[in-house]
């Protein structure tokens, strides 16, 4: 059954913005950290956000509220990601997922799945970003969306040029290209052509 309670993690106000279900202000010491490491990432204090969020995710774990875990765990990835500690964002993300995976949250799921993405791409490891992307572009397809597919599509050609793959990136390109011809987008259509054109002549 899919939870009702799980917060979107890529929401503007996860947690009800520090509010409990009655309402109230939440007096909660764990829910503070969360909602001050919150404040610290905003203003660009990465370390001191991330000792929080590190804070109320063992909070939450004492709780054992696993919306709280999640939030603090994708909280904390993205301090680790700005902070270039790209191997433990990545486990903080993968933490995050399991727990979106088993609620079927699949807004969050999506969300995390480029994150991890990126934490591959930035550890050099290019096939395991690469299965990430398939998976992501699938899922585009199977739901239709075009905007989606192209920045997608996008970042695997970049992928693709790191891994050598050249006329695998063309072909992304020209993809592309014919997905922005289709939606009358002539002169995005364009320069894709015009980028895989460039590419193959290299």
């Amino acid at each position: 059954m899919v939870s009702e309670s799980i917060q979107p993690l890529s929401s503007l106000a996860p947690l009800d913005e520090g509010k409990n279900s009655k309402g109230n202000e939440v007096d909660d010491p764990v829910r503070q950290d969360y909602m001050k490491g919150r404040e610290q990432y905003t203003a660009g204090d990465f370390t001191a956000a991330a000792l929080s969020f590190h804070n109320a995710l063992k909070g939450f774990e004492e709780q054992g509220d696993e919306q709280g875990i999640a939030n603090a765990s994708d909280r904390l990835g993205d301090a680790c990601m700005e902070k270039e500690e790209y191997a433990m964002a990545l486990e903080n993300y993968k933490r995050a997922f399991a727990i979106c995976e088993k609620e079927e949250d699949s807004f969050s799921t999506l969300s995390l799945n480029k994150k991890m993405a990126a934490s591959h791409r930035k550890l050099g490891q290019l096939d395991e970003a690469m299965a990430i992307l398939q998976d992501i572009l699938e899922h585009y397809f199977l739901t239709k969306n075009p905007k989606g597919s192209v920045d997608i599509l996008t970042v695997m050609a970049e992928v693709f040029i790191q891994q050598g793959e050249i006329d695998a990136a063309v072909d992304a390109y020209r993809t592309v290209s014919s997905i922005h011809a289709v939606f009358k987008h002539k002169r995005l259509a364009e320069e894709f052509a015009a980028r895989a054109e460039a590419l193959a002549q290299e």
